[in-house]
Parts: structure tokens; C-alpha cells; sequence
């Protein structure tokens, strides 16, 4: 008896429109080794007509591209990242750019963000509400300590002169991607989200960060780009410089803590 086969677990993969017509398939069961996470479950497909095609998914990442083809993944109807560990009976879809949004809803881009075309990413007809989120270079800051810490709110404020943002791209994004899963938990009628953070020197003015959520109605949009702000600056690998009248810093901890009312 072949153990490994019977130690395996079952999962269900889907693709949708013009990803499965270039894939052959829609609907696929495969069966995988106990703590598998997404990736090696499309690089050890068992059908080989299709495993080559998926591996190369799997290398380039969520959000990655084949030819013309693009698409995101989720586990459980929730957009995940490719490093979710699957369990038995889970359903991963590999999900091309929908027809109302762009492709890419998670992104480290060195390009000035526009808000009206990250919208774009998420809009569709069923959605009637879409809350957005702004993170932008501001020039006044309160004074801080040299370890990067702030000091009291009555200290006395500072000039900055520009930004510089530094990312380890890939991380951030799939971080990117298990904020928006959380976000999807917590408060199914958002339908999608998505963060575009911005890396590189920024002008004091310049949008740094913005992240749209969708739904049918407006209610849960404002507290899931509230939550999604919160959660990039405590996990996605993203650092900021400060450079101004005081010299440059690069700061440390999340500001969502440090500006919280007491």
C-alpha cells in the first residue's frame, strides 16, 4: 500500500473565464501532502498537461502573469497569499482581473498612485459603495527623540522635507493580500479591497498609500480601510525615512499606536 497516497488530503482547484480556457479546465481535484501551502500545490499538480502552465504561476507569485494573463488567488472564497497552508476539502481559485477592476489589486509601485485608478480596480456593477483610504506626505511633523520615538504632543514641530519609502516588494504584497483576506472575514460585504503603497523619494503632498474597499453598500467600507492601515504598519515589510530640518530618521513603529486617543 502506498502510504503517501493515503496520507493525502483533498483539494479543490477552480479557474475562471480566460485563464481556464488556457488551462484546459475548470474544476480540479487534487490530492496533496498535509501542510502544503498554495504554492506547492499548483507545482505538484498530478495531470502534467497543466502542471508546467501552473508552475509558472506558482514561481511569479500572486498577482503574477502568464502571456496576457494575470490573476489573483484565494482559499475559501477569500483572497489569501501563496504561502496559506491548505487543509482538507479547501478551494483554491485562481482568479483573472475582473471585468469592473484592473488586474493587480496588491501593489508596491515606484509610480505616483492615483486615486481614482485604484478605485477603478475595484469597481463593478453589483458595487454601489467605495470608501478610500489616503496616506499622504505631510510637512509638518511633531518633534522626536534620536531613536525615532515620538515625543509629547505639545513638542514642538518639525519640517520634513520628503519621504523615502522602502519595501521588500513581494513580502508587502502578499501581506497586502492577507489584509484583505482578514478584511473579507471580519466583514463579508466587502467585496474587495485593495492597497497600492508607494516606494522611493516622495514630495511632501504625495499620495503614499492608498487603499479602496467595495461593497453593495457603504456600511463596513470605512472600518475595513481603517483595519487594513492599521494592520500594514504592524506587518507588511514597508520603512519610512524622514528627511528634514533635524537631518533624516527612519522611523520606527506603527503610528496607528502612537497617535491612538488615549
Amino acid at each position: 500500500m502506498n502510504r503517501g497516497m493515503t496520507d493525502n488530503i483533498t483539494v479543490r482547484l477552480r479557474v475562471f473565464a480566460g485563464l481556464r480556457e488556457a488551462l484546459g479546465f475548470s474544476d480540479l481535484a487534487l490530492q496533496v501532502a498535509p501542510g502544503s501551502d498554495v504554492a506547492s500545490v499548483l507545482a505538484q499538480l498530478a495531470r502534467r498537461d497543466v502542471a508546467s502552465v501552473l508552475a509558472q504561476l506558482a514561481r511569479r507569485g500572486p498577482e503574477g502573469a502568464l502571456g496576457r494573463f494575470r490573476y489573483g488567488i484565494a482559499v475559501n472564497r477569500a483572497y489569501a497569499p501563496l504561502t496559506t497552508i491548505v487543509k482538507h476539502g479547501d478551494e483554491i481559485a485562481l482568479l483573472p482581473p475582473v471585468s469592473g477592476g484592473a488586474a493587480r489589486l496588491f501593489e508596491i509601485s515606484e509610480k505616483p498612485i492615483s486615486m481614482d485608478e485604484v478605485a477603478g480596480r475595484v469597481s463593478g456593477p453589483d458595487r454601489g459603495a467605495i470608501a478610500c483610504f489616503a496616506g499622504v506626505v505631510r510637512g509638518i511633523t511633531r518633534a522626536r527623540d534620536p531613536e525615532g520615538c515620538w515625543r509629547n504632543q505639545h513638542a514642538a514641530e518639525l519640517t520634513t522635507d520628503y519621504l523615502e519609502y522602502e519595501a521588500f516588494p513581494e513580502m508587502a504584497e502578499a501581506a497586502f493580500a492577507e489584509i484583505a483576506a482578514e478584511v473579507q472575514a471580519r466583514w463579508p460585504a466587502v467585496s474587495a479591497l485593495s492597497i497600492v503603497h508607494r516606494v522611493g523619494r516622495l514630495e511632501v503632498g504625495d499620495l503614499a498609500v492608498v487603499i479602496v474597499a467595495a461593497a453593495a453598500h457603504r456600511r463596513d467600507t470605512f472600518d475595513a480601510c481603517r483595519h487594513a492601515i492599521d494592520r500594514i504598519k504592524q506587518i507588511a515589510p514597508i520603512w519610512k525615512k524622514e528627511v528634514g530640518s533635524d537631518g533624516a530618521i527612519w522611523v520606527e513603529g506603527p503610528e496607528s499606536e502612537v497617535e491612538r486617543e488615549a
